[in-house]
């Protein structure tokens, strides 16, 4: 009984992620208080320093290191 039930348990727990975003719905996930951060400027800073200090790359960042000499 155990062997079935734990597949199954974590079958349902990964599917209720799963969903579709009809495109009428949409606009409801674009709204400011679904961001991440509610500034996005400010957002941008940070991540422009902490990639700075860790001297790695961001996935949208060019070519440069922590020095600052880009």
């Amino acid at each position: 009984m155990n062997k079935l039930l734990l597949p199954l348990l974590v079958m349902v727990l990964f599917c209720q992620g799963c969903a579709q975003v009809k495109p009428w719905e949409r606009g409801n996930l674009a709204r400011p208080e679904m961001a991440f951060s509610s500034d996005a400027l400010e957002q941008k800073i940070q991540d422009h320093i902490y990639h700075g200090k860790e001297a790695s790359q961001a996935v949208t960042a060019g070519a440069g290191g922590g020095c600052g000499c880009n």
